[in-house]
């Protein structure tokens, strides 16, 4: 079930891409299914690129008879070639977890240059708007809180994470670049921590870890004492303002995100309660330059693209929940959660 967008964009999203050609990168990806599939109930046709290093191809089971969609294989660090016309381009291809771009450090940063590159390219041959996905990780251990988009961020070049969030820093200097000699009308849309179904259960990311080890009544690592914190946005929510951005004429970045704020303990907690587990919260080391804090400040997506979050968090975590009983039978993280 797709949660409902704000009002303004519930009438508005399906007319702007009904009839429009789409292509993907990333589509077999946690982000990139929910996105291909929200494309096809809004009457668009699309086209998925995904080389399966981090994506799944049962993530678009749903689409598998769908003759609107077609899913090709294929690495971004090449060049595209996608015959045809073309509307809209989401470039969302990237290895998006500390352990998947952890053991692939050249593999994301080639990904982040030459594969954005690429679907700028695609793009720009196409005269399609594309909408580059960045991170909220370029504001690194934010001086300022919450983090907004004028924010230059306080990142650590050569640490453990920086493969990742200078691959994203150079993603939107290329796209500006594009943008600004005019060969592509572009956007940067800056993701905060995305959850929902379809999160692999060993990618280290927060949610699923816990979920995982909660189903299994096995304990909830956390890192560090757990007051760190994020800002959890559940997946439809981030689709919508993903839309949302590229149907506009706005270059960006524009923070997509959901600003209420929970510590890592306070999460933990949370998931052992809903699933009903009698788990215990132990704790782990605290990664290298693990954010203190994240929240976006949306004031700019509520202005300009009339977006908002409208999903509550307990009610977006007991729906991931659900789908993770589906696939219990997925390995079971043991390390800390970020």
């Amino acid at each position: 079930m797709v949660s409902n967008p704000s009002p303004r964009l519930e009438d508005a999203l399906p007319a702007a891409f009904s009839g429009s050609r789409v292509v993907v990168t990333g589509a077999a990806g946690f982000l990139g299914s929910h996105l291909c599939e929200r494309l096809i109930a809004y009457g668009a046709s699309a086209v998925g690129l995904d080389d399966l290093s981090t994506g799944r191809t049962r993530n678009l089971v749903a689409l598998d008879e769908v003759d609107a969609f077609e899913l090709l294989p294929h690495d971004v660090t090449l060049p595209l070639a996608v015959p045809g016309e073309v509307d809209h381009v989401f470039h969302l291809a990237s290895p998006a977890s500390p352990r998947d771009y952890g053991l692939a450090p050249v593999r994301t940063l080639v990904t982040g240059s030459a594969g954005t590159l690429h679907a700028l390219t695609l793009a720009a041959q196409k005269q399609a708007r594309i909408v580059v996905a960045s991170t909220s990780e370029v504001y690194g251990d934010p001086l300022l809180h919450p983090q907004q988009e004028e924010h230059w961020g306080n990142v650590n070049p050569v640490g453990p994470r920086s493969m990742y969030d200078e691959a994203k820093r150079y993603a939107e200097a290329l796209t500006v670049a594009f943008a600004r000699t005019a060969q592509v009308s572009s956007a940067i849309v800056r993701i905060f921590n995305t959850y929902g179904p379809r999160m692999r259960p060993d990618d280290g990311r927060a949610v699923p870890t816990f979920i995982a080890q909660a189903l299994t009544d096995q304990p909830l690592t956390v890192a560090g004492d757990g007051s760190q914190t994020r800002s959890l946005c559940f997946v439809d929510d981030t689709v919508t303002g993903l839309l949302a951005l590229a149907a506009s004429q706005e270059l960006g970045p524009v923070n997509i995100g959901n600003p209420h704020e929970i510590t890592m303990l306070q999460l933990a907690e949370t998931i052992r309660r809903l699933t009903g587990s009698m788990s215990p919260i132990i704790h782990t080391e605290l990664p290298g330059d693990d954010p203190r804090r994240r929240c976006p400040d949306i004031t700019r997506a509520r202005q300009l693209l009339g977006w908002e979050p409208t999903v509550r968090l307990e009610d977006g975590l007991s729906r991931t929940i659900d789908a993770a009983r589906v696939t219990a039978s997925d390995p079971v993280p043991t390390g800390g959660a970020r």
